[in-house]
């Protein structure tokens, strides 16, 4: 009789021990699926240099406006073209500040006024850099490239934006 339990003990730890194996083995079978987050054209934006109203650029964006979109911005995105960008619309004046905590997308971060004019800018924004890159002076907009168009297009501080939504 004592055989038989031991025997019993020994089948049960037996199948549990497959069973556990098993679950191991489907786990590491799995794979994560990494979610892409893609760009949503929400409106046109116009770079214009100070003297002369020339366009430098012309941008597709997307609008970050309320507080979970100006939270996340570009946050978790792989790449990004050349041809777009990101616009922060506040609904005041103000000194930003910003920072790369999960943005893998090195930047050029350009702080606009209230009358839509380039105050400063922050050039070559580090991927997933915690540092705080803030404004020199009040702004209401801050638009995200992607980093070194701004040397590109030679844009400065008294350049302008204009935008329309879509």
């Amino acid at each position: 009789m004592r055989f038989i339990k031991i025997l019993n003990i020994v089948a049960f730890l037996g199948v549990l021990g497959l069973t556990t194996l098993s679950c191991k083995e489907e786990k590491s079978k799995s794979k994560i699926t990494p979610v892409t987050i893609e760009f949503k054209k929400e409106g046109e934006l116009m770079l214009l240099k100070a003297e002369t109203d020339s366009v430098i650029a012309t941008l597709d964006i997307e609008i970050a406006d309320n507080d979970y979109e100006t939270q996340t911005g570009l946050m978790y995105r792989q790449h990004m073209n050349t041809s777009h960008a990101m616009l922060f619309i506040f609904p005041d004046s103000d000194y930003r500040s910003f920072y790369m905590r999960n943005t893998e997308i090195p930047l050029d971060i350009i702080y606009i006024d209230k009358d839509k004019i380039i105050v400063s800018i922050s050039k070559n924004a580090k991927p997933l850099d915690e540092t705080a890159l803030p404004s020199t002076a009040p702004a209401q907009y801050v638009l995200e490239v992607n980093a070194g168009l701004t040397d590109t297009w030679e844009l400065q501080p008294g350049d302008k934006i204009q935008f329309t939504k879509l």
